[in-house]
């Protein structure tokens, strides 16, 4: 009889990249939440006109790579914007990693958190020009018009972007799609850590991705309610865990971690960035629109994740909130964050990056999961910028409005998602 190993591997970090409203890389976009910059703004990519809200935060066409255009073309058809921001974050920390000399690609796999991409509002009428109201379709008309093609029909399909982005990378592992609202980019990077650990891979593409900041994205959060209405000024609307917050702020972006075996990365000389410590899941099993009031899900996946680093919360140095800007969502990770830790709880730094860049929903726990790690790096806490009225329900060192030097080893990233699907990844700098 054959006995397998079953010890669990370290898993560290070799890559990082990112795409967002505040930089087209990972480095500027850390320099400008540093400095507390805004990236909100107007939006400009649809006609916001007549709508409650009308900002968002937006990613320059000018930031997307066009390194790799040639194969990234055979599948332009498919690719959505969301995608096309994924390439270019998974194109920056690839390099950095040195995907492109490993030679064993069976053991390169693909983890991402994704939403496919939503029909306008123009393909919707063209669609309609064919439809009689009574349940029939001119098929012949619809096929013949050329107007609406057939390959939106992948346009439209979450695992889209992690099939290409397989394709791109000639990644012949495992290909994950996570489809969890605003926890997907910090599951797809936990799902990927257990397959690292779990000897299925020694190698890992992950994170998130998304663009929906379109009509047909942007409806269905103005009809329930949970975008910021009241501020007049874009820059100042995001503004988590202030007492006069009123709905988080809808953004795009894409973030990319290169997840490795450790024995895999010394072997090949790889720069070592930083460790994956680990990693914790839950359900609220509550409401689909409303988190658990006694923050029993935000709870559990930091508590998980804490039990599968093998740490405490004495251990813990800063906490990357979810942070959305909404009433509900900021009051109970409070809550959760003081069951947590304690009596510490107040002396624990917890800051939101969504007070720069908005919520980048599938791609924010990815994103966040990087400047948690670039932040370890150069021992800067990022603000939680907006910070004005202090809110006595939600009374934690919120980091406000500045950055702040404080070095720290180990931290924990949360991600809780619409549906009450919670995720939280324990960063630790890398030790031998």
């Amino acid at each position: 009889m054959v006995l397998r190993e079953t010890a669990k591997r370290r898993v560290v970090i070799t890559g990082v990249g990112m795409v967002t409203p505040l930089g087209g890389n990972c480095a500027d976009t850390f320099e400008n939440a540093a400095q507390g910059r805004s990236g909100i703004d107007y939006i400009s990519s649809f006609d916001t006109t007549g709508l409650p809200c009308r900002i968002g935060g937006q990613v320059k066409d000018a930031w997307l790579t066009d390194q790799g255009a040639d194969a990234f073309s055979r599948f332009e058809r498919y690719s959505s914007r969301g995608l096309r921001l994924m390439h270019t974050a998974a194109v920056e920390a690839s390099s950095q990693a040195g995907l492109d000399t490993l030679r064993d690609r069976e053991r390169i796999g693909v983890s991402l958190g994704s939403h496919g991409e939503n029909v306008s509002v123009g393909e919707m009428s063209e669609l309609l020009r064919f439809y009689d109201g009574n349940g029939h379709w001119d098929m012949n008309g619809l096929l013949s018009s050329c107007r609406y093609s057939p390959f939106q029909f992948f346009l439209r399909k979450a695992d889209t972007a992690s099939s290409i982005l397989s394709m791109l990378f000639n990644c012949r592992g495992s290909s994950l799609s996570i489809v969890s609202a605003c926890a997907a980019g910090a599951q797809a990077i936990g799902e990927a850590y257990r397959i690292i650990q779990d000897r299925k891979a020694d190698v890992m593409i992950a994170g998130g991705c998304e663009a929906t900041l379109n009509f047909m994205g942007f409806i269905g959060f103005v009809l329930i309610k949970a975008l910021a209405e009241k501020y007049t000024t874009p820059q100042n609307a995001s503004r988590p865990f202030d007492r006069k917050r009123n709905g988080f702020v809808m953004s795009e972006g894409a973030g990319a971690v290169i997840l490795e075996d450790l024995d895999h990365a010394r072997d090949r000389g790889a720069n070592i960035l930083g460790e994956l410590l680990g990693y914790g899941s839950s359900a609220d099993a509550y409401r689909i629109t409303d988190t658990h009031p006694k923050a029993e899900g935000a709870y559990l996946a930091m508590a998980n994740a804490l039990e599968d680093a093998c740490l405490t919360a004495d251990d813990i140095g800063y906490v990357n909130a979810h942070g959305t800007s909404t009433v509900q969502n900021d009051l109970v990770e409070s809550l959760a964050i003081r069951r947590i830790f304690g009596e510490r709880a107040r002396s624990v730094p917890v800051s939101s990056n969504k007070s720069m860049m908005g919520h980048t929903i599938a791609a924010a726990g990815a994103i966040e999961c990087i400047l948690t790690l670039m932040g370890m790096q150069r021992s800067v806490i990022l603000p939680t910028i907006n910070y004005e009225n202090r809110d006595p329900k939600c009374d934690l060192d919120y980091v406000p409005n500045e950055a702040r030097h404080l070095p720290y080893r180990r931290a924990l990233s949360n991600s809780f998602g619409f549906g009450g699907q919670n995720a939280s990844l324990c960063i630790g700098a890398f030790e031998k």
